[in-house]
């Protein structure tokens, strides 16, 4: 059984109905799978994850949050092999997104986006200490702990899969005595509170103007300074300084009013947190765009790299560490990681209506592949007097067809197919995508199969779609 004739299942199990829409959700760089579910009763987010551990410290951090009134999503529902599991739906606008959609062209701040991540900032030591002092630390999975093995970890990773992959040199043992002595340093901060871990602007949803927190599974004991540096330094959120030191001072202003708290060692650690949290950004980009070869990622470099010159103008990290040093200066001196590049040419999307009389639609991209859509076994309008003279573009023939429901059922299971390859195309750097809806006479079902499927991915993606209706001879770029 595959993922979604599992989810299908469960859902039904679960809500007594069918579901009319499964729809898988654009990934980031997890390997967790989420899908938005529609039925009749609304919408809800399903969570696919083989990691049953990961799982458990999620749906349990999950209910010790909810229990105490904190904006995370409430657990709908838990399959029975815990490796499935239904979620309030909290739409699709995170912090980022909202972000850039109000980034003016100068960069400057909409006064909306200040508010957003002031709120955001507030919130945050209520996780860390409020909640954070009785949080069942037992189900915290990889690490229990920020510890050195975790700090270790993350070093290790910008080592090989950044600095080896860009081929930026060093000298092997001077770099692990550095790392050693770095992470001794920040091992000298109480480590007693929930450190979040990835709290960062994709992971934090805006519905109705406020915050709403999400993806916390890799949560552990750790020091205060981590998420804040995490959220600050967030690489293609590209925050102005001087609004990174407005929130620097709102959250110390909110941490103090949660717990005891000594702003002094507070500021004496945090660039050494916002330096270990760039590199461990820096490793990740490095394995997803030099090792698996996702361009998308490449993009966040120029931009981790921008943040490494502001921290290390004004750093206050009192170690010697001069070998990490010489390699980060190697990093920034090269012109070739702080230019942003396109992470690929625009993905151009044609889709095309025809009538199998006539023949399937050429391939001029040359690429072949792509999807061909058989629209015969739908019910068809065209065996009907009053629609002989109109397409599937007119209001009658729309009406007809959304009337029926294994219109729906097809039309869905295209968006799955469709969405899953848009995706990983955009993420690969592919150009084109072709897809082609036929029937009898190129008239009614392909042209209405051909336009639904235009609207879904205009909303969904941003991609470029061109229509063709090749028996109707009607071109729409």
């Amino acid at each position: 059984m595959n993922i979604e004739d599992k989810l299908t299942t469960l859902y039904c199990g679960f809500s007594g109905s069918k579901a009319l829409r499964i729809e898988k959700i654009a990934g980031s760089g997890s390997y967790r799978q989420y899908f938005r579910i529609t039925g009749p009763g609304g919408s809800l987010v399903a969570a696919y994850n083989a990691d049953v551990r990961e799982n458990t410290a999620f749906l349990e951090f999950t209910k010790h949050f909810k229990s105490m009134d904190l904006p995370v999503p409430r657990i709908l529902y838990t399959g029975p092999d815990n490796d499935v599991y239904f979620l309030e739906d909290l739409g699709d606008t995170t912090l980022f997104s909202s972000l850039m959609k109000l980034r003016g062209r100068e960069k400057e701040l909409h006064p909306d986006i200040v508010d957003q991540y002031m709120k955001v900032v507030e919130f945050l030591p209520q996780f860390q200490v409020v909640a954070g002092d009785k949080i069942p630390f037992e189900f915290c999975y990889p690490r229990p702990a920020f510890d050195r093995q975790s700090m270790m970890w993350d070093l290790n990773y910008f080592k090989y899969y950044f600095l080896k992959l860009a081929r930026v040199s060093f000298d092997e043992q001077k770099l692990e005595e550095d790392f050693n002595d770095f992470a001794d340093f920040l091992l000298e901060v109480p480590g007693e509170h929930f450190m979040y871990r990835d709290f960062q602007s994709r992971n934090i949803m805006i519905l109705n103007h406020s915050p709403w927190f999400i993806d916390y599974q890799g949560g552990r004991k750790g020091a205060l300074q981590y998420d804040l540096a995490s959220l600050l330094y967030d690489a293609k959120a590209d925050l102005p300084e001087d609004f990174r030191d407005q929130l620097l001072n709102r959250y110390i202003k909110s941490a103090a009013e949660s717990a005891s708290f000594d702003e002094g060692l507070f500021r004496r650690y945090f660039d050494g947190f916002v330096l270990i949290r760039i590199l461990q950004a820096m490793g990740a980009y490095g394995f997803r765009g030099y090792y698996e070869n996702k361009p998308l990622f490449l993009q966040s470099i120029p931009y981790a790299v921008k943040n490494l010159k502001t921290l290390l103008e004004r750093a206050n990290i009192p170690v010697k560490l001069p070998m990490l040093w010489k390699s980060l200066g190697d990093i920034i001196g090269n012109p070739a990681f702080s230019s942003v590049k396109p992470a690929s040419v625009e993905l151009t999307i044609k889709i095309f209506s025809f009538s199998y009389k006539k023949g399937l639609p050429a391939d001029e991209s040359g690429n072949g592949g792509g999807f061909v859509f058989d629209c015969r076994a739908l019910p068809n309008p065209g065996r009907y007097p009053e629609y002989a003279g109109i397409t599937g573009r007119d209001k009658a023939v729309i009406d007809f067809l959304k009337k029926e429901p294994e219109v729906d059922v097809f039309l869905n299971h295209v968006f799955s197919l469709v969405s899953q390859s848009a995706g990983n195309y955009i993420e690969r750097g592919f150009s084109s995508l072709m897809i082609s809806f036929g029937c009898t006479g190129g008239q009614h079902r392909s042209v209405y199969c051909a336009e639904e499927l235009a609207k879904y991915l205009v909303e969904k993606f941003n991609v470029k779609v061109k229509l063709y209706h090749t028996n109707i001879k009607e071109v729409n770029d």
